[in-house]
């Protein structure tokens, strides 16, 4: 499986493509959707994924999946985990928030 990209990832290379030459239509839409939904810079976003990956319960896809969203509830948090089948107590939870918080 890839390695699961950042939203603010994909606007710095969408950007970086931008500037070089004009992009098709859909890549356009994507810059337009990265830059109005990517809250952080892709150096606080590595920072981030990367304390998020020194949890035990926290893989990749979750990691930049987080971080591209910045979750504030624990509603939001377990959600994200859903499909992990991974099974979250409180403790886990508020970790995780306050991770995302610092990051903000």
């Amino acid at each position: 499986m890839p390695e699961p990209v950042p939203l603010s990832k994909v606007k710095g290379l969408l950007a970086e493509e931008a500037a070089h030459r004009t992009l098709p239509r859909e890549a356009s839409l994507a810059l337009q959707h990265a830059e109005t939904f990517a809250r952080l810079s892709d150096e606080a976003t590595a920072k981030l994924v990367e304390e998020l990956r020194t949890l035990p319960y926290v893989d990749a896809a979750v990691a930049v999946k987080i971080a591209d969203s910045l979750p504030q509830y624990p509603e939001e948090i377990r959600l994200l985990f859903s499909k992990e089948r991974v099974p979250l107590d409180e403790e886990q939870v508020t970790r995780l928030l306050e991770i995302v918080a610092h990051h903000r």
